[in-house]
């Protein structure tokens, strides 16, 4: 089989396939009917040689040669949006592309209203989309362009993506107004004698204090963990609970705050892309939105 006689259509088709391990998810992505999609992809088998999927518990799960090729399919497809989107000067104000992103919700807390302030002014029919993408996703979701960017601490070293530092936020001890810990001697001692909020999406593990906590020896009393950021100021000004996090936060929702008696280093969030869209019309001019604004706040001029 030569690749040049093969239906694009049906490389569109198989990658949605391989994302969704759904038919008729994919149906209703692709807005066409589910016998559409079968046929697609029974034409591919028979090219292919290959079943490529099999049916699982209502899931259709890859075959060797579907995991051998999908890399080298989004590689293509990708390919084939940029030099169709590389032509036409990206305009802004006319844009209505919609962006993705990946982040969770501390980092929608931090990143979106600015960003869609900015957006809103200067490019008014521009739609953006979060949403919350597991680390070992955040690849393959940038590779395939079903994400533009994810904003996330730095953890991610891997070639085929760029990053360059958003911003950089110290923590800090918040609690309610009138809280007793607001007053007298505030040492390690006093802080590990609270109790305290922790705020993770994982049902277990320590967090990021938790963590620098470990290597001092000392280990804090979390007497309740929630999944959302929502949730948990109403509760600080509620109860004698403490929180540690991003100021901006605190300051945010009203709470009194103290300075952490122990070194933390600050919250840092980078915007990461894909090396792919680099030259990508709308997606420098949204790096250069978030990361000339980034520059101004990390304190370079």
């Amino acid at each position: 089989m030569r690749l040049q006689q093969l239906d694009l259509n049906l490389l569109v088709i198989f990658e949605a396939i391989y994302r969704e391990r759904n038919l008729t998810r994919v149906a209703q992505q692709l807005n066409i009917t589910q016998p559409a999609v079968s046929n697609a992809l029974n034409r591919l088998r028979e090219r292919l040689n290959d079943r490529l999927f099999e049916r699982a518990h209502q899931h259709m799960v890859p075959t060797p040669v579907a995991d051998d090729m999908i890399a080298g399919v989004r590689e293509g497809l990708a390919c084939l949006q940029r030099s169709i989107e590389a032509p036409a000067l990206f305009e802004p104000a006319q844009s209505r592309k919609t962006v993705a992103f990946a982040m969770n919700d501390l980092a929608e807390s931090l990143v979106l209203g600015p960003l869609l302030k900015q957006v809103s002014r200067e490019a008014p029919h521009m739609t953006i989309t979060s949403f919350n993408v597991s680390r070992r996703e955040v690849l393959a979701e940038l590779a395939s362009g079903r994400l533009d960017f994810a904003v996330d601490v730095p953890v991610m070293s891997m070639d085929d993506l760029c990053h360059q530092p958003l911003m950089q936020e110290p923590y800090v001890c918040a609690m309610r107004p009138g809280h007793p810990a607001l007053g007298g001697d505030w040492q390690l001692p006093h802080y590990l004698a609270l109790s305290h909020i922790h705020v993770s999406s994982r049902r277990s593990g320590l967090g990021y204090v938790d963590h620098a906590l470990n290597l001092l020896g000392e280990m804090r009393n979390v007497q309740l963990r929630v999944q959302h950021y929502l949730v948990a100021p109403d509760i600080v000004r509620e109860t004698d609970l403490v929180w540690t996090l991003p100021a901006a936060l605190a300051q945010r929702f009203g709470l009194a705050t103290r300075p952490l008696p122990f070194e933390l280093l600050p919250l840092q969030l980078h915007l990461i892309w894909h090396r792919r869209n680099q030259e990508s019309g709308a997606s420098r001019w949204l790096r250069t939105l978030l990361l000339d604004e980034a520059q101004v706040k990390l304190g370079h001029h």
